[in-house]
C-alpha cells in the first residue's frame, strides 16, 4: 500500500511516522481507538517492525499515541503539529490540560467578546455569522465540526481588534480541539445555542450579553469535562 525509497533509518522512520499520522487522520482512527499492531503496520507500510516502533515512538512523543502495556497502542489526540504550535499535545493528562486551558479561556474569551462588540465591523459580523452557520450545519450533518469551530473562535479573536489577542490565538485553537476530542463533540445543542447568542449579542453591540453568552459556552464545556473525570466508566462505555 505504501512505497518508501531506500534511505537511512532516521529518515525512513520520520517518513513512516508522517504516513502513520496520515493513516490515523484519514481512516479515521478516532480518539480512544487502538491502532493495528506492529506486525500489521509493518506489512501495511512495507517496512520492518523496528521502523514501525520508531514511528510510534515519535507519535507518542508528540502526544498523538499512547502505548498501554499489555493492551496496545491507542490514539489520544488527532491534533497535528500545525494545529498545536505550542506543543500542548505532548502533555499526557488531557483532562488536566483541558481544565487548565479552560481557566485561560475564561480569562480571555469573555473579554474578547466584549472587545468584539466595540471593534467588529459590519464585514466582521457578517463573517462571524457565516462561520456560526457553518458550525451549526456541519454539526447537524453529523460531520466533525472541530475545524469550523476553530475558525469561528479565530474570527471572534480577530474581531477584538487587539493585535496581542491575535498572537494568543494558538492557545484558543488548542483549547477548542482538546475539548472537542475529549467530549467527542457531544455538546451539539449547547454549542449551537451559545455560538448564536454570542454572535447576536455582538451584532447588537451588547457587550454584557456577549460576555455572558461566552461564559455560558465555556461553562458547558467545563461541566462536561468534570462529568467525565468524575464518572469515566460512563463515557468509556462506548
Amino acid at each position: 500500500m505504501y512505497q518508501f525509497e531506500k534511505m537511512n533509518k532516521k529518515l525512513l522512520g520520520s517518513q513512516v511516522e508522517e504516513q502513520l499520522l496520515q493513516y490515523i487522520l484519514q481512516e479515521p482512527v478516532e480518539i480512544g481507538q487502538k491502532i493495528p499492531n506492529e506486525f500489521d503496520l509493518a506489512e501495511k507500510f512495507g517496512v520492518g517492525r523496528s521502523t514501525i516502533r520508531e514511528a510510534v515512538k515519535g507519535l507518542v512523543s508528540k502526544g498523538i499515541l499512547e502505548v498501554r502495556r499489555g493492551s496496545g497502542t491507542y490514539v489520544i489526540s488527532t491534533s497535528t503539529p500545525e494545529e498545536d504550535p505550542l506543543g500542548f499535545g505532548s502533555i499526557q493528562d488531557k483532562y488536566k490540560l483541558a481544565l487548565d486551558l479552560f481557566d485561560v479561556r475564561l480569562l480571555l474569551e469573555p473579554e474578547i467578546a466584549v472587545m468584539a462588540c466595540e471593534h467588529a465591523s459590519d464585514a466582521d459580523i457578517k463573517e462571524l455569522t457565516r462561520l456560526c452557520n457553518e458550525v451549526e450545519q456541519t454539526y447537524l450533518n453529523g460531520q466533525d465540526h472541530t475545524h469550523k469551530d476553530v475558525e469561528f473562535h479565530t474570527c471572534l479573536a480577530r474581531c477584538s481588534g487587539n493585535q496581542v489577542v491575535e498572537i494568543l490565538i494558538p492557545v484558543i485553537h488548542t483549547a477548542v480541539i482538546t475539548f472537542a476530542n475529549l467530549t467527542h463533540r457531544t455538546l451539539m445543542k449547547e454549542t449551537i445555542e451559545t455560538h448564536r447568542a454570542i454572535v447576536d449579542s455582538i451584532a447588537r453591540g451588547d457587550a454584557v450579553g456577549a460576555k455572558c453568552a461566552m461564559v455560558m459556552h465555556l461553562t458547558y464545556n467545563r461541566q462536561m469535562i468534570m462529568k467525565m473525570i468524575e464518572d469515566p466508566e460512563q463515557f468509556n462505555a462506548d
